[in-house]
């Protein structure tokens, strides 16, 4: 991956309105972080079914952005979506639930991992088609006219390739509809280097073509992804239409389940392994005397804990009643 992540440094400020509290951003993102892991470790077991898309190493964008939002503002996001699911306020026992199929799930065992939504929390939806998300928050930006209220899309840099993201962004455009189009630009589109398959290798230039505010965000400093998703819902909320966010990330893991990550230039991931983003936070939490290490090693052991019992509670869940979903596909069908 050729991109480096520019340092945007956003100085710390707790306990102040619009600022983010930097010990609870890193509670978040180490309960992401962990439960991802469990996913892992329970997807090998054979307990949760289907296929998994894990987000390790891009956690301070779900908890940046939805620290950026406000309650009744709405989000659509990917396949890769257990973070921001988290982030926006969903029950870890249930989403663990959902993930194993189970009837107490966020969405009763029968969306996956791929497709969760949580209207509830915001999220209208987790999107298993490349750009998927872009089309569900424009309609739902569409519907938000004029209401106060935000539609944020968060996607994949190989979704600029696709159609959604030059007909929606255009489309915003011309209509100024309340969009914040957030790309988490990991370096990947599953197996390849993003800037092998885009042409010009610069996607902000594609959205600056049309007159829309384009920022390029360091997506592994959680203050620095609050900040800018903040000020661009601010220019949304008030009327200025869509605007465009760049996060520089990277996947610590393979695309999905199966994939071992061979593609990769020797060292690369231990470079980005450096830049961390809960070595970030726990660095700036140390340094301005938030917690020290004993207290950090509490969050963790507790956040560890938490996600145990998510995960057992949802092994103890029955599956669905086969009957039910003869009765739900026939209700469907009439």
């Amino acid at each position: 991956m050729g991109t480096q992540p520019a340092t945007s440094a956003v100085p710390l400020q707790t306990g102040v309105p619009g600022r983010l509290e930097l010990l609870q951003a890193y509670a978040q993102m180490l309960l992401i972080r962990r439960f991802e892991e469990e996913v892992q470790r329970r997807f090998l077991k054979g307990e949760v079914h289907g296929t998994t898309h894990l987000c390790n190493g891009q956690e301070a964008i779900a908890v940046g952005v939805a620290a950026g939002m406000k309650d009744r503002d709405l989000l659509a996001a990917t396949y890769r979506g257990h973070g921001h699911a988290l982030a926006r306020g969903l029950d870890p026992g249930g989403l663990a639930t959902e993930l194993m199929g189970r009837v107490g799930g966020t969405c009763a065992g029968r969306a996956g991992s791929m497709n969760v939504l949580a209207p509830e929390q915001g999220l209208i939806g987790c999107f298993g088609i490349v750009g998927g998300s872009i089309g569900a928050a424009t309609g739902a930006a569409l519907a938000l006219r004029g209401s106060g209220r935000i539609a944020v899309a968060c996607f994949g840099e190989g979704a600029t390739n696709q159609a959604y993201f030059a007909e929606c962004l255009n489309f915003a455009k011309v209509l100024s509809l309340p969009l914040l189009l957030v790309c988490e630009n990991n370096g990947y589109g599953e197996f390849t280097a993003w800037e092998a398959v885009t042409a010009g290798a610069d996607i902000q230039a594609r959205v600056q073509a049309l007159a829309v505010p384009a920022q390029r965000i360091d997506g592994n400093d959680v203050l620095a992804v609050h900040d800018a998703t903040q000020r661009a819902a601010t220019v949304v909320r008030g009327g200025g239409g869509p605007a465009f966010l760049e996060m520089l990330t990277y996947r610590q893991v393979g695309h999905s389940r199966s994939d071992p990550g061979n593609y990769r230039p020797s060292g690369e991931l231990e470079q980005w392994l450096l830049r961390d983003p809960l070595r970030f936070a726990r660095s700036a939490i140390e340094q301005q005397g938030l917690a020290d290490a004993r207290a950090l090693a509490r969050l963790q052991d507790s956040v560890e804990q938490d996600v145990r019992a998510a995960f057992e509670r949802a092994a103890a869940s029955p599956f669905p009643d086969p009957a039910e979903l003869a009765a739900a596909s026939e209700y469907c069908d009439a």
